[in-house]
């Protein structure tokens, strides 16, 4: 996010409508459920309000108006249509048969959308699968720590390995990054966080499936074992590479062409994406059978969600992240003296953690361009003698986007359509408690592996 901030004068308090977003999104389900299931959107407009009214009444609506343009034109909205899209396309592939839900099935399910994650994005391999896992255990009585799996590895860690994985990722390769550079050097943090997972997941899966009770009886399963599979929504592939196509036009193509909206920059190619990107929603909307979003049982629920409570966050999360590029100089300078040693060497273990921490709760994007240019944002330079530091700032961004709901949108949708089905999924704290136990201690491997 580039918002020109009155960063000197802005204290940490400016945080507090960010962190009310936070604790409401973590507290209030728990609390008042009833209350945020019908008012969330309400909530999320006041915590943005919190932060505007009183910036605009300090440094005029002027200012007030270019940040909340600034925020929604050239942040929010691209980022909510690409989420959109990828949603929608995928919403739009039905695969019918029915899996049985084992510890070898579902293991080789996540396996397998994790190596999908870096090639159609988080969002949309997250999208594909979420539905078939579902409904191939939707006779077990403990689904939760599969979806919560999912989560983990699909949603978040598989897509390490390309710009299109990640958005993280594709913001550094807009700023220089090579496309292949984070094949090339996550692929061996990537594979072994994911085979760690894999393993622990299978270990709980047969814990669950073979001591628990796990199986209904037959007759109560709603969708038998099926040995034909077929799939519905076949132009969803062409429309899929479509997406994919626009995403890597917009950080290929530059012709140098823009448009200013209360100083916000608009390039054309990115406006080009996103009308592209509106164009796909539609032909998919258009052309996909009736019966395939039947058998998916979508609806825009998931995705309005997320475009509610987001919203608010890409507006919460503006001081915070000016706050952050003001470095030594900011309100949170601390995070700079954290990162670098007193010769102002990169410390690549910190790089990592406090990029994945951050990650965590704020949104791991612009958390990543932040620890970028806190490395010196010199994409030649760090792609070669600073290459551990940007891997652990890449990476701390991409993995550590599994440690909440909030980290990554994905997580958000596959929550969403995971309750719509059923599945009594954790509150926001109880998924910290689940992403503390499991993923801290493979990241803390990680760190020792990698980064020390």
């Amino acid at each position: 996010m580039d918002i020109s901030l009155a960063v000197p004068v802005l204290s940490a308090k400016w945080s507090i409508p960010f962190a009310g977003m936070l604790l409401s999104i973590a507290l209030l389900p728990l609390l008042t459920a009833a209350f945020w299931h019908k008012h969330f959107g309400k909530v999320s407009g006041f915590w943005a309000l919190a932060f505007i009214l009183p910036y605009a009444a300090l440094f005029g609506i002027g200012e007030a108006s270019e940040i909340v343009v600034h925020a929604f034109v050239a942040e929010y909205l691209p980022f909510i249509i690409l989420l959109a899209a990828l949603y929608t396309v995928a919403g739009g592939i039905c695969v019918r048969g029915n899996l049985h839900g084992s510890p070898r099935v579902n293991t080789a399910l996540l396996a397998l959308g994790a190596a999908l994650a870096s090639f159609m994005g988080t969002t949309g391999a997250a999208m594909l699968l979420i539905r078939p896992l579902l409904r191939a255990n939707d006779n077990r009585r403990h689904v939760a720590h599969v979806v919560i799996f999912f989560i983990f590895l699909v949603a978040n860690i598989g897509g390490a390995l390309t710009p299109l994985g990640d958005p993280p990722l594709f913001l550094g390769f807009l700023n220089g990054v090579g496309f292949f550079w984070t094949t090339a050097h996550l692929f061996k943090p990537m594979l072994f966080v994911t085979l760690v997972l894999l393993a622990l997941f299978y270990l709980l899966e047969r814990y669950y499936f073979y001591h628990r009770e796990e199986e209904r009886v037959p007759f109560l399963d709603p969708t038998p074992d099926s040995a034909q599979f077929t799939i519905e929504g076949k132009i969803n592939f062409i429309l899929l590479i479509c997406v994919i196509g626009l995403v890597l036009m917009s950080g290929v193509w530059k012709p140098g062409i823009s448009f200013n909206l209360l100083d916000t920059p608009l390039a054309l190619q990115n406006l080009l994406r996103d009308v592209f990107l509106l164009a796909v929603i539609f032909v998919s909307l258009r052309c996909t059978p009736k019966s395939a979003r039947e058998g998916n049982a979508f609806t825009w629920e998931p995705i309005a969600e997320v475009a509610k409570l987001f919203a608010s966050i890409f507006v919460t999360i503006a001081p915070v992240i000016a706050i952050l590029r003001a470095g030594q100089a900011g309100a949170l300078g601390f995070v700079t003296q954290l990162v670098n040693d007193e010769q102002g060497q990169p410390i690549n273990a910190m790089y990592f953690w406090m990029t994945g921490l951050l990650s965590s709760f704020l949104d791991n994007a612009p958390t990543y361009l932040v620890l970028f240019n806190t490395a010196g944002g010199n994409a030649a330079h760090l792609m070669h003698e600073g290459a551990t530091t940007l891997v652990a700032i890449s990476a701390g961004a991409v993995f550590m986007g599994a440690s909440t709901y909030i980290g990554n949108a994905p997580n958000f949708m596959v929550k969403s359509i995971a309750q719509s089905n059923g599945v009594r999924m954790p509150s926001f704290l109880g998924y910290m408690v689940w992403s503390g136990a499991v993923l801290l201690p493979v990241f803390a491997l990680t760190t020792l592996i990698f980064f020390c």
